[in-house]
């Protein structure tokens, strides 16, 4: 399932959103520019589990050992990675931000994917790959929406064999479907410890990311919760039928 725009209409620019998806564009773009070098920056600016634990075991707190927790949210492996991580935020980042604040979004950004870097980190402490990418950080912007906009629509793009269909689906079950594939992606990957030393997409990442927004939406919680506003629409819309 990809999705290709929600129904929710964000009241406030999202300059927050956007700069995220400029940020790294920019970082992309910076990164390309290594050429064949950019594998080398990848592995200086990119979160390596082992490496991390390493420098901390040297040290008590090795503060320049967490640079990269937070430089590797802005590291992508290729144009792919970059668009689709950047597609989602816009559809989904715009509406948290609005329902947070400005400022709130950002500190909210940041912390799922430090949350998100633990889980992975946690889940396969040997891996010598790095860490790259805004998913982690990503999925916590999913976990908001999860729980702030359960009733809006989301169109979805839904290939089938050969066939593709898009539909409207439900930002509870688009979003829930997604979090259990994670979960299930990211246990069956476990399982398999040698593939869980090596590279291949970080799934409990997005779990932790996911997790981390549900928890601290808690923290971050909008003054005027939006469930009211989807409600009002829809009654808005039958008022119109009559």
């Amino acid at each position: 399932m990809f999705p290709l725009k929600d129904n929710i209409q964000a009241r406030t620019f999202p300059i927050v959103n956007i700069g995220l998806i400029v940020i790294n564009i920019v970082f992309f773009v910076y990164q390309m520019s290594y050429g064949h070098r950019a594998d080398q920056l990848i592995f200086t600016f990119g979160f390596i589990p082992e490496r991390f634990f390493a420098e901390q075991a040297e040290g008590w707190l090795n503060i320049s050992g967490f640079l990269p927790v937070f430089s590797s949210m802005f590291l992508h492996a290729n144009l792919i990675h970059l668009i689709s991580n950047m597609w989602m935020l816009w559809i989904f980042g715009d509406n948290v931000e609005d329902c947070m604040g400005h400022g709130r979004y950002l500190l909210f950004f940041l912390l799922c994917g430090l949350a998100s870097v633990a889980a992975q980190a946690i889940s396969n402490p040997q891996s010598t790959i790095p860490m790259i990418g805004a998913s982690g950080a990503i999925s916590g912007v999913l976990g908001a929406y999860f729980l702030t906009y359960p009733q809006a629509r989301i169109l979805t793009l839904l290939p089938i064999f050969i066939l593709i269909y898009i539909i409207e689906l439900p930002a509870y079950f688009f979003l829930g479907f997604w979090f259990i594939m994670q979960f299930v992606q990211g246990s069956l990957y476990s399982l398999n410890a040698d593939q869980a030393v090596g590279g291949g997409v970080a799934w409990w990442a997005h779990v932790g990311g996911f997790a981390a927004g549900v928890v601290l939406l808690q923290v971050f919680r909008c003054k005027d919760w939006q469930r009211p506003v989807i409600q009002s629409e829809k009654k808005i819309r039958r008022i119109s039928r009559q």
